[in-house]
């Protein structure tokens, strides 16, 4: 860890911060391990089923949570006088079948073991037939870089494959890096989010959209779409087609791929590489495709759990800080049967929610703003209770003040330093900063930047809409750990564990600094409750839509 500061802040943006306050004992240490550790047993249960919406699962995620909100004395927090928002979606568990032809040679793969599938359109059975397959390198269009991978091309109809991530151009004065000043180097840009690529295609008209599967550009490996290809799929209930994606979206195993390619004469590693620059052109594979997708569908109203402890202040009480954490995991395997226990995806999120919560209301007495909890649902489906929220708050948006995410807790000790995956955005950088000084820990930005995690969670929908947010993680310069621990434990996570059944609860955890963790985010939303007001950093892509909002 370098002993230099990783952020440094201006004058000006330092002086603009309120007076450093530290928060109440008896608040901070109403934050226990054991409580923590308690909340997630319950919702990593076998009785929990691994926490699917529109399951059983859902109904006694919903009922702890909202039955703990009000064991800690909150209130209800729907303006309805209900804990629940309630979020229509339609289900689709997809059955789909996939071939290409080439040469006149018919190849069908497997699924989910070679490909996944599905549609989010309306109707019960959908066909993409003799539709041409089309290499458009990383699928994107991104004018501020000067990059435009489709050239004009039409592919209206056609079935365009893809890579996955940015594209990784590298440092033309240090090719062993990237290139800072293309998709942000190393750091994942929302250009590499796989939403992004279904967006562009459905607005291109493509019939389908297959993105090429790799680990380390994906971060995660094949059992993990494998896994949530093979599981229903959700969309918020909508007429008409879905806007986001196109009839058919999904992904293909590497080798499956590279055959496909090859098949028609056209090597991977050389297409790859060529796609790398800005003179790429879409390829025709010399084949098409033929998708038969048939959908058991249904109509389903999940929940945001809502729960609220109300301002003190006559003026300021009508002002919001949301804390969100999604409650909801990939349920029950269809195949094996097993569960998707989702302990640290995310119901150490919900625990750390029910902790703050009791570390709010162990005030002596409620901040000057109001304190908004939501348990978001559908997040492993696209974000969806957080779209939502985002599209019909409860609330409204301009008296919206910031949006605290938590989507994982450390579990394995304390460490030097908070990882900060919202940094750059917003003026909150500078109270996680201060806040994290007072614990003797620095603020850092994100070690993993490769990861996209900005895009990957349910923060991504409230700035999008306008609101300031933090999202951190301590994945970095473990205390008193090997060097290679924080990589070790780290990788060992997403490899082994990350959307896998073997997210259990494990009894070598160490929550202590998860705790710490948990505190400082106590502190950072105090701050802002108590009357710092965040704004938008000038540099950041959600500045705009913070100025609408706020009009």
């Amino acid at each position: 860890m370098s002993p230099l500061r990783p952020l440094l802040w201006s004058a000006l943006a330092m002086s603009a911060l309120p007076a450093l306050a530290q928060a109440p004992a008896q608040a901070l240490n109403a934050i226990t391990e054991q409580d923590l550790l308690g909340h997630i047993r319950t919702l990593a249960s076998e009785e929990f089923e691994g926490r699917a919406p529109g399951t059983p699962g859902e109904a006694n995620s919903v009922a702890y949570i909202q039955s703990e909100f009000r064991r800690l004395g909150l209130q209800a927090g729907n303006p309805d006088g209900s804990w629940v928002q309630a979020v229509p979606m339609r289900g689709q568990k997809p059955t789909p079948s996939f071939s290409y032809t080439v040469n006149g040679r018919k190849v069908a793969l497997n699924f989910p073991n070679d490909y996944v599938a599905h549609s989010t359109s309306q109707p019960a059975m959908v066909n993409v037939n003799n539709s041409e397959i089309v290499f458009v390198g990383y699928g994107v269009q991104a004018p501020e870089y000067g990059w435009d991978d489709y050239k004009g091309v039409d592919v209206h109809g056609k079935t365009i494959l893809m890579l996955i991530n940015d594209p990784a151009i590298p440092d033309p004065n240090n090719p062993a890096e990237l290139d800072p000043n293309m998709f942000k180097g190393k750091a994942m840009t929302y250009y590499g989010r796989w939403t992004y690529k279904y967006e562009i295609a459905a607005k291109l008209g493509a019939a389908a959209a297959i993105i090429i599967h790799e680990t380390i550009p994906a971060a995660y490996p094949w059992d993990v779409v494998r896994s949530g290809g093979n599981a229903e799929q959700f969309s918020l209930l909508r007429q008409g087609d879905d806007p986001d994606a196109p009839p058919v979206p999904g992904w293909i195993q590497l080798d499956k791929a590279k055959a496909l390619m090859a098949a028609g004469g056209y090597d991977f590693d050389t297409l790859k590489k060529q796609a790398l620059t800005k003179d790429f052109h879409p390829v025709s594979l010399k084949a098409t495709a033929d998708f038969h997708i048939e959908n058991s569908a249904r109509t389903i109203t999940s929940n945001n759990v809502v729960a609220k402890i109300e301002g003190s202040d006559p003026k300021l009480k009508d002002e919001y800080v949301i804390y969100s954490a999604h409650w909801d995991h990939l349920g029950v395997d269809g195949a094996s049967g097993k569960i998707y226990y989702g302990a640290l995806d995310n119901a150490s999120g919900v625990a750390a929610l029910l902790e703050l919560a009791k570390a709010y209301k162990a005030l002596p007495e409620a901040p000057k703003r109001s304190i908004l909890f939501i348990a978001t649902t559908a997040e492993e489906r696209g974000l969806l209770g957080a779209k939502y929220y985002a599209s019909n708050p409860l609330y409204p948006l301009k008296n919206t003040v910031a949006n605290i995410n938590i989507d994982g807790i450390n579990a394995w000790g304390k460490t030097a330093q908070i990882e900060n995956v919202t940094s750059g955005h917003s003026s909150i950088d500078g109270l996680l900063e201060q806040y994290a000084k007072t614990q003797g820990r620095l603020m850092e930005k994100d070690s993993r930047p490769e990861l996209g995690s900005f895009y990957r969670a349910d923060q991504l929908e409230f700035a999008r809409a306008g609101v300031p947010v933090l999202y951190t993680k301590a994945r970095s310069g473990y205390l008193n750990k090997p060097a290679d621990y924080a990589t070790k434990v780290v990788n060992n996570y997403f490899t082994h564990d990350y959307h896998q059944v073997t997210d259990g609860v494990r009894n070598d955890w160490d929550f202590s600094g998860g705790v710490q963790d948990i505190q400082l985010l106590f502190q950072v939303g105090l701050a802002i409750a108590q009357g710092a007001t965040p704004t938008w950093n000038a540099g950041s892509e959600f500045k705009a839509a913070g100025d609408r909002r706020l009009k």
